[in-house]
């Protein structure tokens, strides 16, 4: 599974993943317009509060199975396009994820 990391997370998290058997790409400073250019190659995608993921983002997410949301509330996905989908956010570690 390829994993797209949009946005800072600890570099154990990330070994963890990768421990797993996890492709992960760390792009953390990836903007908008790079983002739906990339998202179309990956599975998952990991973020936190900086990346956005509206409904133009998952309608170029052809292969995307699950959007992780690292810390607090989901505001920055537009959970109804995502739904649309059949995915909904995973919630992980608060925080220091």
């Amino acid at each position: 599974m390829k994993v797209l990391v949009c946005d800072s997370i600890s570099s154990r998290a990330v070994e963890r993943m990768r421990k797993a058997g996890l492709d992960v790409d760390v792009r953390d400073k990836i903007t908008p317009e790079e983002l739906l250019v990339a998202i179309p190659e990956y599975d998952a995608m990991v973020v936190r509060s900086r990346t956005k993921v509206r409904k133009p983002v998952l309608d170029a997410a052809t292969n995307l199975k699950v959007i992780v949301r690292g810390g607090v509330g989901v505001d920055n996905v537009d959970l109804h396009a995502a739904a649309a989908r059949g995915m909904g956010p995973s919630l992980g570690a608060p925080a220091d994820a």
